[in-house]
């Protein structure tokens, strides 16, 4: 039952600095103010109101798809349907953190009944790649976040660049929102390719979850609809799909300093000193299903969502105190920061 997870003792073990002792202490210290105020307590009744609202969100969209019919109103329902995509995304990424229970079992199921049969992708996929972005934000050669690819994040990357995709990266820039269109289809691969990859019992019952989601999307989608409406309705539906949950996780870290394992930087450091909170109010913590609170999520990523906002404080003045730098920026310019680290890397190339 795979979560995640990212302690201090881990993290030693991944290549932290050992004699790093004293700042360690400083984590320690931090810990048990947060445990101290009941911000790393379970919120059941929180989690189960917001899987209640998403259930009653997915009927009245399915209800809406039905009673409309074959229109191309339609596509307003895909764009409502690609909200509710992303919020049960966010709900499996929480339950991946064991955020939701403290059972590791009933997150589990929690979380493979999100993703795999709510979304349509893979949760065991999703908990691996997300577990070593946890261990190494933003490292080049560990986090797979940064890991060169339909962009690139370093000036090593920038170098290592050949052919066409060189002369692409000096435009990613401008490439990136449009490129999060097809985010969607990228999850999806990965997930079959990381499921078939290794036929175990768990990984064969994710595949054939996901194969019940796409069954039952598609033969709903194409009984409603005509199949050109049909086609349009799920472009409209996957392109927001991903456009909205890459533009909830673009904030968080693009634009931030890049740490190996070889930079004397202890626990504590390597989480604030990677990670960039978006400054907001309510709507902002539902339009980024918590994300938004980034330093606090990833020094306690086991945290409930719920308790993120009142831990901030804490966090923030005890980084005044340690004299840690805390990054915190409104929404638009944590894109303007992120989008200006994407040019300055395409005009190295």
């Amino acid at each position: 039952m795979p979560s995640i997870t990212t302690p201090p003792a881990a993290y030693a073990k991944n290549g932290a600095v050992p004699h790093e002792r004293s700042r360690g202490s400083a984590y320690a210290e931090l810990s048990r103010e947060i445990k101290d105020a009941g911000l790393l307590d379970r919120r059941p009744g929180y989690y189960l109101g917001k899987i209640a609202v998403m259930a009653a969100m997915c009927a009245v969209g399915v209800a809406a798809l039905i009673l409309i019919g074959d229109s191309w109103w339609q596509l307003a329902t895909a764009a409502y349907f690609a909200v509710i995509s992303t919020q049960l995304g966010f709900l499996g990424h929480d339950a991946g953190h064991r955020q939701i229970f403290r059972s590791g079992r009933a997150n589990y199921v929690a979380g493979v009944a999100l993703a795999n049969l709510g979304v349509g992708f893979s949760y065991g996929w999703w908990v691996d790649k997300h577990s070593r972005h946890h261990a190494h934000p933003n490292d080049e050669d560990k986090d797979p976040d940064v890991g060169a690819g339909a962009l690139i994040f370093t000036p090593g990357q920038a170098r290592a660049s050949v052919g066409l995709a060189r002369f692409l990266y000096r435009f990613q820039a401008w490439s990136f929102f449009p490129l999060l269109l097809l985010e969607a289809i990228n999850l999806r691969v990965a997930s079959v390719r990381y499921l078939v990859g290794d036929p175990t019992r768990p990984r064969v019952r994710e595949l054939t979850l996901l194969g019940v989601h796409a069954a039952g999307y598609l033969c709903l989608v194409f009984w409603v609809l005509s199949p050109g409406m049909a086609l349009a309705f799920i472009a409209v539906h996957q392109g927001l799909f991903g456009l909205y949950l890459g533009c909830s996780f673009a904030p968080n870290h693009k634009g931030m300093p890049q740490l190996s394992t070889a930079d004397a930087a202890d626990y504590l450091r390597r989480q604030v000193l990677t990670s960039r909170n978006v400054r907001g109010h309510w709507l902002t913590d539902f339009a980024l299903g918590g994300l938004n609170y980034q330093i606090e999520h990833h020094l306690f990523p086991s945290m409930p969502r719920a308790n993120l906002r009142h831990a901030q404080h804490i966090v923030r003045e005890f980084c005044a105190a340690h004299r840690v730098s805390y990054a915190e920026t409104g929404l638009v310019a944590s894109y303007a920061q992120a989008l200006r680290h994407l040019d300055t890397i395409g005009r190295t190339v």
